[in-house]
């Protein structure tokens, strides 16, 4: 079964700048089980007018085009793997990619957005308010619901869209990222209106950062402050806001243009390299042939017998995928690592003498976004995947390959006894 998505970014150049005008009743707030999350987003999917992706004033995406699926990008094993983990565990801390040009970074950045379940938000809302308030308030929902007669949150009007992807220029302007007053809209109601950022249209998202090394110093330390809160604060010409700011950082960078600062990247969960295992003859005449056999956009029949089979097999694959990342979500609530587990990564990071603690704490959040994604308790494999990906990168003592497991280690902890799990994934990604 082929899906077509059509991205539209039309909501852009239509901002509906705060205050926004109160929101009306609705049915009662139904939790869903992982079931019904699986079944909303084949409805979702079956619609091809869903699912407006805000980058700037343009789509990144072809115009009514697919991105180029996850699976059939050959070799980078590590970055698909990271990748998603990081959507299973958005609070994982993101992920970086450096490699030079043509190395599918960007392609994965947008394939694996793809992946992503469908969200539910209050209808009208400029910044993706989770209905439930899971993940905090903007102030001026804050202040509707203070009123006497304000409906509860529970009670407004919801819909459901695709998560959204948003690229950051690297000629974007404070005012534009985290949000300003809107001067027109300010004049003609007579009161101070804002109009909100690129970070606010980024929340429950994919936060994509092209060329991170080339961005200005001063908003790649704003940017990354703000993933690391949670939460964005302006404070400009007589108007005060906070609103909240959770998404899906993805950056990526050429290190021929110049490297990344090393306190921005420790401020990074996963920091891989596209180069680090170069591709031999055969796996770069299998990526030639599954470029050039993609038809412009994924639209239409591909070219050859061959090239079909292949996008019908990864197009299932994709469906495994998202089915497996919605139960996933729901398991990784319950998952905790226990104490001689956690005392085994912070060996680790001892051991490959890592400065301060962000190694162990984005290592705990690794080992429970790949346990969630095999659907079982937090076992030793997803421990040593964690060191792999997060401790290994920032050791200053260990300058041996990353894929070198054979160094001695510690005996992991053994894992918690499993509990039942209603999925198991058929096959990940080849």
């Amino acid at each position: 079964m082929q899906y077509v998505v059509i991205f539209i970014a039309s909501l852009l150049a239509l901002p509906h700048p705060i205050p926004v005008s109160s929101l009306h009743a609705a049915s009662p707030d139904q939790d869903m089980t992982p079931e019904e999350r699986v079944k909303m987003m084949d409805d979702l999917d079956a619609k091809s007018n869903t699912g407006a992706i805000l980058a700037g004033k343009e789509d990144i995406m072809e115009s009514g085009g697919r991105p180029f699926p996850l699976s059939m990008v050959v070799g980078q094993d590590n970055i698909k793997q990271a990748l998603l983990y990081a959507a299973v565990n958005p609070k994982m801390g993101g992920v970086v990619i450096s490699g030079g040009r043509g190395t599918a970074k960007s392609i994965m950045a947008r394939a694996v957005h793809r992946l992503l379940p469908p969200i539910e938000v209050l209808k009208g809302s400029q910044f993706n308010i989770d209905p439930e308030g899971v993940d905090g308030m903007d102030d001026f929902l804050k202040t509707e619901l203070s009123g006497a007669d304000a409906t509860p949150l529970d009670q407004r009007d919801t819909e459901i869209i695709q998560p959204p992807f948003v690229q950051v220029p690297l000629n974007v302007m404070e005012d534009r990222l985290l949000g300003s007053v809107d001067v027109e809209k300010s004049v003609q109601t007579g009161k101070t209106v804002f109009q909100p950022g690129l970070l606010a249209k980024a929340h429950r998202g994919v936060l994509y950062v092209d060329d991170i090394n080339l961005l200005d110093q001063e908003l790649a330390n704003i940017l990354l402050n703000i993933i690391t809160t949670g939460y964005v604060i302006v404070e400009r010409e007589g108007v005060s806001v906070r609103y909240p700011c959770r998404p899906l950082l993805i950056a990526t960078f050429n290190p021929e243009e110049g490297e990344l600062r090393d306190h921005l990247l420790d401020r990074i969960a996963v920091s891989l390299s596209a180069d680090a295992s170069p591709l031999s003859l055969e796996d770069r005449v299998e990526a030639t042939s599954a470029v050039l056999g993609f038809a412009a956009g994924g639209q239409g029949r591909q070219d050859g017998e061959e090239a079909e089979a292949a996008l019908k097999a990864a197009e299932e694959n994709e469906e495994d995928l998202k089915t497996a990342i919605v139960f996933a979500r729901e398991l990784l609530k319950e998952l905790e690592l226990l104490k001689t587990q956690k005392a085994y990564l912070c060996e680790e990071a001892i051991r490959a003498g890592t400065q301060g603690h962000r190694a162990e704490l984005f290592a705990t959040e690794v080992a429970r976004a790949s346990a969630a994604l095999n659907g079982q308790q937090v076992t030793a494999d997803d421990l040593k995947i964690a060191v792999k990906l997060a401790i290994a990168p920032r050791g200053t003592f260990t300058t041996q390959d990353m894929d070198d497991m054979d160094m001695p280690h510690p005996s992991p902890p053994p894992p918690p006894p499993p509990k039942p799990f209603p999925f198991t994934l058929s096959h990940g990604i080849k």
